[in-house]
């Protein structure tokens, strides 16, 4: 995530801290240690800052969202481990609409859920599924201005989008017709990659997702990008032009 200062928020899922650094990747401090305590983490994950700067910061092993001021102040923290509103299984992402509402997949759970700022369970969509609005363990979540929700579907392997009450509008899965330049740098160096692609385990194209992690949808072009680790690559699609085609495979 970034502040208005165009400062970089990382979750450090190993180390449970917060690292911060420049727009030049200068680092610039850290803060959070390991535990369950208030300021504690064990595998943060999912991070979104509002507009007031504050941050949200997805606490996936504590099933819980904690929120802090940028230099690391505790100020809130809700949630728990169950099935029940409000409540968590290994949540993943996070992101806030342009309302102040906060989102966050519940990946565990396979639903979307919806908070106030202050935390008050609002709304939640989704269950366990392949069909049309059905999720499998979604990773990422992400608003734009007209208040779609853009759902990154996992086990899956697509994004969902949805509208702003939770009804299914349509799916993405994966449009690039090669392998990126990152994709063909991993390929190019680990051999036994390389002669993985060899063999047909399936007849699936490459241009699929496969098991996307995170979307974010970029307000001034008016279009969404959506990393799927599996690959090693990020496509990015218009919505203007109806998501019907990818602008970008990188």
């Amino acid at each position: 995530a970034t502040d208005a200062q165009k400062n970089i928020y990382v979750t450090d899922e190993w180390m449970n801290r917060i690292s911060i650094f420049d727009k030049g990747g200068t680092f610039l401090s850290s803060w959070g240690s390991p535990g369950s305590g208030d300021g504690e983490f064990n595998r943060p994950s999912g991070i979104a800052i509002d507009v007031q700067g504050d941050l949200y910061i997805v606490d996936s092993l504590n099933h819980r969202v904690q929120k802090f001021t940028k230099d690391g102040k505790h100020l809130d923290t809700w949630g728990s481990l169950g099935s029940g509103d409000g409540q968590f299984d290994s949540p993943w992402g996070i992101t806030i609409d342009g309302d102040g509402y906060v989102y966050v997949a519940d990946h565990r759970n396979h639903r979307v859920q919806k908070f106030t700022p202050e935390g008050e369970y609002v709304a939640r969509f989704g269950s366990y599924g392949a069909g049309q609005g059905e999720l499998d363990r979604p990773s990422g979540v992400a608003v734009d201005p007209d208040g779609d929700v853009y759902v990154c579907d996992w086990g899956n392997n697509r994004v969902q989008i949805f509208t702003p009450d939770g009804r299914f509008i349509t799916s993405l899965v994966g449009d690039a017709q090669t392998p990126s330049k990152w994709h063909r740098d991993v390929i190019e160096a680990n051999a036994d990659v390389a002669k993985a692609r060899r063999r047909v385990y399936t007849l699936e194209p490459e241009w699929r997702f496969a098991f996307p992690t995170s979307v974010i949808f970029d307000v001034e072009k008016s279009r969404l990008m959506v990393t799927a680790t599996q690959r090693s690559r990020l496509q990015i699609y218009n919505k203007v032009r109806g998501y019907l085609e990818p602008q970008f495979n990188l």
